[in-house]
């Protein structure tokens, strides 16, 4: 039961982090989707696409880090 609690004590702190992450990847599966839908691309170009929703994800984090550590100066 401890372990329970301790993630929905961590998950109730990190509620904001969680639902970016989330809408994050929602919305980037759904776009690279609908691009090969529309275009009809390779599979291998597909999948090329889906990994480099984690760059981007590490990108988007990483610029409002920097974003909001610059203004909390």
């Amino acid at each position: 039961m401890t372990g329970l609690r301790e993630w929905l004590e961590t998950a109730r702190e990190e509620r904001w982090g969680i639902l970016t992450d989330l809408a994050f990847a929602v919305v980037w599966v759904t776009a690279v989707d609908l691009v090969f839908r529309v275009l009809d691309g390779p599979t291998w170009a597909y999948y090329m696409f889906m990994l480099a929703g984690i760059a981007a994800y590490f990108g988007l984090i990483w610029s409002f880090k920097l974003a909001t550590g610059q203004q909390d100066r």
